[in-house]
């Protein structure tokens, strides 16, 4: 998988949006599709691991073997290039209220993601080195940028949605809440562009058109 050409910081915001609003359209379709299919064995069989620890779903939401049948469909989604469609994260946090936990959570599946797009730029990198496009050296440093870039790039994820959202009440009257996000891999791979390019221009900016080259930034 090769990252996209950077054209510029509005074309890439207004591309992402045009891929967030797609994905949200296939997952709504996804979902009306799903009222009338049985849920899989796997997604019964957590479904029911998961109401016997306490955990329910709110009212008006698809009932939990059903969020996670859809979940499961997603994370196995490949695109024209045989890699997933989708990364899959999940966070899990407790509030004094609902919507403060949900908050918490799906932070922590922001924080998830982003270690998963380092993951996958490192493999790029890793079979640009073995293809000998690049250098042991010029790798080493952007693997570094990666990883120095962790944080911006979980700033830069845009708005998640749950695919499985439940909660339980503690019985210290806190709640707890879970959710799993699916979250397109090409529009992951956009997000982490600039915070990676700006660590690649603080080594120099000969360093960062070399990888700009050979990594299709």
């Amino acid at each position: 998988m090769a990252l996209a050409l950077l054209v510029g910081a509005t074309t890439v915001s207004a591309q992402s949006a045009k891929d967030i609003n797609k994905e949200r359209k296939e997952i709504l379709k996804m979902s009306k599709s799903e009222l009338n299919a049985k849920a899989s064995k796997a997604a019964r069989k957590e479904a029911k691991a998961l109401a016997k620890q306490g955990w329910v779903v709110s009212p008006g939401a698809l009932p939990l073997e059903k969020q996670l049948d859809r979940a499961y469909n997603m994370q196995y989604e490949l695109d024209e290039n045989l890699l997933p469609k989708y990364l899959m994260s999940e966070g899990q946090s407790v509030g004094e209220v609902y919507d403060a936990g949900k908050m918490q959570a799906l932070e922590l599946a922001k924080q998830n993601l982003a270690g998963q797009i380092e993951t996958e730029i490192t493999r790029i990198v890793e079979n640009q080195v073995s293809n000998n496009q690049i250098a042991a050296e010029q790798a080493a440093s952007v693997v570094e940028s990666v990883s120095a870039s962790k944080n911006f790039i979980t700033t830069k994820i845009g708005r998640v949605v749950p695919i499985v959202e439940c909660y339980r009440k503690l019985k210290n009257k806190q709640v707890e809440v879970l959710v799993r996000v699916a979250y397109s891999t090409t529009v992951a791979l956009n997000d982490a562009k600039e915070p990676i390019r700006e660590e690649l221009r603080k080594k120099g900016d000969k360093l960062a058109e070399q990888l700009d080259k050979a990594l299709g930034f």
